[in-house]
């Protein structure tokens, strides 16, 4: 199979693809378009959490007010005399009135909001609060529990309760977690995995997509300049189809490779340590499964890609050809995302030893949790088994398609290709 041509096509697509500025921009870029992804978000809350507001607060009974007003004043904001906050007395008539009246204040951000305690809230907690933006979250998590420390002291006034009893009353009730796995150490859980997990993920379904378009764009151009005549006048259909896949499954694997290095550095030396709230819980064998099983997939999906680029004469059809591929890889790519609440889910479970699934499920499975070795190997015979598959099937597709042109062939054309023996 590894004659000296189908080395020759190996060696051009590796030279083509390594070499192109493409390779080179997204190798160097994607690091970096993670590092923000990540970042931006936590920027953001924080620049919003520096945000100042003008708060009015409408009480209907008079008797929360002082209370309220020593626990709002702890807030920072409004100690300092950057956020201010207002109180009136109204009854609910009042209230629309007042935001009559008030309305293009509202509308210009001159008054933030509006916070309305009913009598009622005294004993269900049920407040109001208008605004331009009523979902500001960021600004309800600043305010609630002071809101809520006053309501439950008023509630449990007079009740014969301990200051220690109110407290305890209030405290939401918490998790530590701690993972147990086949070492001697128990450990506590951390955020890392599951960010792990979810940039594993993104990067699996990131590259197979852009390396499979890549692939099925240069079969689609070579077969309509011409050129592929000309390379199969000097290689067989397979061996050009062999060359052209292995060399995109090789650089894709590279490029990978290099993605992977920063997380490399992190679990195998002290160089960089990071907040034990998001210490990494994984070892060099995830790393080192992950990269065949991203080897394996890259080859199975160039397979399909291939095959599509081969069927159609433009890119515009090729484009809506490859849907059922995509759905193969977005498919998986929701159920790993949605594994990281429950990894050992039934859909889970089945998906991470599924064909085209496991490839995508397995990895972010393994991040979370301690998975079972016979699963492993059973998801690795699968994916090897599909790839192998999908390899003989792809090759009686390209064999002919490549060389048709003209009229778009329909899909049940396209299944007798696969009945041809040759």
């Amino acid at each position: 199979m590894f004659n000296q041509r189908m080395l020759s096509i190996l060696k051009r697509e590796l030279r083509d693809k390594i070499l192109s500025k493409t390779f080179i921009i997204m190798t160097l870029l994607v690091p970096l378009f993670m590092i923000v992804i990540l970042a931006l978000p936590t920027f953001l809350m924080t620049m919003d959490k520096n945000d100042n507001f003008n708060i009015t607060v409408i009480v209907e009974d008079n008797t929360l007010t002082d209370n309220l007003k020593t626990e709002l004043w702890k807030l920072k904001s409004v100690r300092e005399g950057k956020s201010r906050i207002k109180f009136l007395v109204k009854d609910e008539k009042g209230v629309k009135e007042f935001l009559k009246e008030n309305k293009q204040k509202i509308l210009d951000e001159k008054i933030t909001g509006i916070i309305y305690l009913p009598k009622k809230s005294a004993s269900d907690k049920k407040l109001k609060f208008y605004s331009k933006n009523p979902n500001n979250k960021n600004l309800f998590k600043r305010l609630r529990n002071s809101f809520n420390q006053v309501l439950t002291n008023n509630y449990f006034s007079g009740k014969n309760l301990s200051e220690g009893d109110i407290k305890y009353a209030r405290t939401r009730v918490f998790f530590d977690t701690f993972r147990i796995s086949k070492d001697a150490f128990i450990k506590a859980e951390s955020k890392g995995n599951r960010i792990i997990s979810f940039l594993l993920t993104f990067m699996l379904y990131f590259s197979l997509i852009f390396m499979g378009t890549m692939v099925m764009r240069s079969v689609v151009e070579e077969k309509n300049s011409k050129i592929v005549e000309v390379l199969l006048s000097s290689v067989s259909s397979k061996e050009l189809m062999t060359g052209k896949i292995l060399g995109a499954a090789i650089t894709g694997l590279l490029q990978m490779t290099i993605w992977m290095t920063p997380l490399i550095l992190l679990i195998s030396t002290s160089i960089f340590v990071l907040p034990e709230a998001f210490a990494i819980q994984i070892d060099i064998s995830l790393i080192l499964y992950f990269l065949f099983n991203f080897l394996v997939g890259l080859i199975t999906f160039l397979g399909l890609f291939a095959t599509v680029g081969s069927i159609f004469d433009n890119d515009q059809d090729a484009q809506s050809g490859i849907w059922p591929i995509m759905i193969l890889i977005m498919i998986p790519f929701f159920i790993a995302i949605a594994i990281q609440d429950n990894p050992n889910n039934s859909v889970g479970y089945i998906a991470s030893m599924f064909p085209f699934a496991s490839i995508i499920v397995m990895p972010a499975k393994m991040t979370l949790i301690d998975v079972p070795l016979w699963q492993i190997l059973l998801s690795a015979a699968v994916n090897l088994g599909t790839m192998f598959g999908i390899f003989i099937l792809a090759g009686k597709v390209y064999r002919i398609g490549i060389l048709s042109t003209g009229k778009k062939p329909k899909w049940s054309e396209v299944i007798k290709w696969l009945k041809y023996k040759y």
